[in-house]
């Protein structure tokens, strides 16, 4: 990291950030079908094992031709993914690969190849092996998929909460001193339970989707009856669960990532006793003059909510925008540094690394461990010293405050709509009759079917309504993942490597060549993927 690194041309930063945005997003329109479909095949064939009855076999082998369309398409966007590091990112991938290398290295080695391995037995083993075996392989070939996601995560949340690792001014580089701890530190833990759960969310509704198509064109009458009642439970189930694992995230967030949280929140003047803000009109093209503004304007929130998010107090203390900026006290009496003072540290920590290698390479060890000892007691505010202004450590706020309104927003929609679903499909008694008088009272089921659980018989837009939440899941996930990612910015790792200094030194022009490369190659590969997925699901399953 030497001051060439801040010379490099800001349309190299730009696109080479764009172009891993791009391919992330891209990406993750595929990982969580993948993962979420897992979990509706492996209970369909789990049916199938326990009743012997030849339509699980069917239903089971059709949605595990969804699966294995959708696992393709993500791994070829994966593995692009995955090279982005090495040449978009260079600089980031030698100051901290001893890190981040070991967790995608684990991940490509034993749960790459564990579904990879599967997944063949899963496809092609319903004649060459035990009924048991088989069963096995269907979700070892879902528990693959799910553990590549942990190493991936893994990695994601060390950037997002950098722990187990230490600073060696000989090598340049951060090494890891404690691999358990990156690999199981509660940031990690909290991100895995929360982006998981989320995508069987997505392989439930897309479940209920399909199952819905089939009720309205009265084709497959058992298949989408019985698949609905299934993704109906488990998506009821994730989106409970995601809502708890993302309230636990959220505390996570408010420890570690202040800023992140002010961001999400518009929350430019922190304080006790904050509320969780419902709605609140923040530009969503421009940054909010948060200096001048005491809140956002046309603000409504919960009471109280904000801080028992944050701290588990109604009258907790949650820092906003300019508390960060400028410095605060917190509660337990301790003086948080002002960005300015963060800046001023890590600039005599840079100064100091300088001073530690001129003086190692003239042997002088005296004025070495001098400059040691200077380094490391600066050592954590390092990366502000490659800020200019302060202004510069406070995310896009418009991104992140509306992401974060659209994740928890469709996530309360996808709780309602499961419970509803579950109790009309389930014939729960008293709780059926009741509810469907009350959607009959309300006009959104008909007079005639309040006491029917008959799930052909709704009008069409019942079933065009959950067909439509499947693109609804999916702008909730990648907001989710807006949220993530914007909110950690300027950082690449947070509070360690700004973004500007993780960057390869490349042409402008080479970067932004292959990000029209890759819209174009990723767009014809979704392209061609909905279509496949679409000529599967209306030629259905082979009976």
């Amino acid at each position: 990291m030497t001051n060439l690194l801040l010379n490099i041309d800001a349309g190299t930063i730009d696109w080479s950030r764009a172009q891993f945005a791009l391919t992330a997003i891209y990406h993750w329109l595929f990982v969580p079908l993948t993962l979420g479909l897992a979990v509706i095949m492996g209970i369909i064939e789990t049916k199938y094992y326990c009743t012997k009855d030849k339509f699980w076999m069917d239903a089971a082998k059709f949605w595990q031709k969804l699966f294995g369309i959708n696992f393709a398409m993500g791994v070829a966007t994966g593995i692009i993914l995955e090279f982005e590091f090495g040449t978009n990112w260079s600089n980031y991938s030698w100051f901290v690969g001893d890190i981040f290398g070991a967790p995608l290295a684990i991940e490509g080695v034993v749960a790459f190849f564990m579904e990879s391995t599967f997944v063949a037995v899963m496809y092609f083993g319903w004649k060459k092996v035990s009924p048991g075996f088989h069963l096995a392989s269907t979700w070892l070939t879902g528990l693959g998929a799910t553990i590549s996601a942990w190493w991936i995560l893994v990695a994601n949340a060390w950037m997002q909460y950098p722990v187990g690792c230490e600073f060696n001014p000989d090598t340049m580089r951060n090494e890891m001193v404690d691999f358990l701890a990156v690999a199981f530190s509660p940031f990690a833990v909290g991100k895995f339970c929360h982006t998981v759960i989320s995508t069987w969310i997505i392989g439930a509704i897309f479940c209920v989707g399909v199952s819905c198509w089939y009720l309205m064109k009265k084709r497959h009458i058992r298949l989408a009856t019985e698949s609905l009642k299934i993704g109906a439970v488990v998506g009821l189930i994730a989106s409970l669960g995601a809502a708890f694992t993302g309230h636990v995230s959220g505390q996570q967030v408010a420890e570690v990532q202040p800023m992140k949280l002010a961001a999400m929140e518009a929350l430019y003047n922190g304080g006790t006793d904050q509320g969780l803000t419902a709605v609140a009109w923040v530009n969503p093209f421009c940054q909010p003059d948060y200096e001048q503004l005491e809140a956002a304007p046309l603000k409504i929130d919960m009471p109280y909510a904000l801080s028992i998010m944050a701290t588990n107090d109604p009258h907790g203390f949650v820092p906003g925008i300019n508390d960060l900026l400028n410095g605060y006290t917190r509660p337990d009496g301790t003086q948080e540094p002002s960005v300015d003072e963060k800046m001023v540290m890590g600039q005599k920590a840079i100064t100091a690394l300088a001073a530690y290698r001129k003086a190692r390479a003239a042997g002088n060890e005296s004025e070495a461990t001098a400059q040691a000892e200077v380094l490391k007691a600066n050592m954590q505010y390092m990366g502000y010293g490659y800020i200019r202004d302060k202004h510069d450590a406070v995310p896009f706020v418009p991104v992140n405050f509306w992401a974060f309104r659209a994740m928890v927003g469709l996530g309360c929609l996808f709780i309602l709509f499961f419970a509803v679903l579950v109790i009309l499909a389930y014939r729960i008694p008293y709780l059926s009759v009741i509810t469907r008088r009350l959607l009959a009272a309300l006009g959104i089921l008909p007079e005639t079917a309040a006491d029917t659980h008959d799930m052909t018989g709704l009008p069409a837009w019942h079933y065009w309504l959950a067909i439509a939440l499947i693109p609804l899941a999916y702008i909730a996930s990648e907001s989710g993942w807006l949220v993530a990612e914007f909110g950690r910015q300027p950082w690449t790792i947070q509070d360690m490597l700004p973004t500007w200094v993780a960057v390869s030194d490349l042409q402008s022009s080479s970067v932004m060549l292959t990000f029209f490369i890759f819209l174009i190659l990723f767009t014809t590969m979704l392209a061609v993927e909905i279509n496949i997925m679409l000529k599967q699901i209306k030629k259905g399953p082979e009976l």
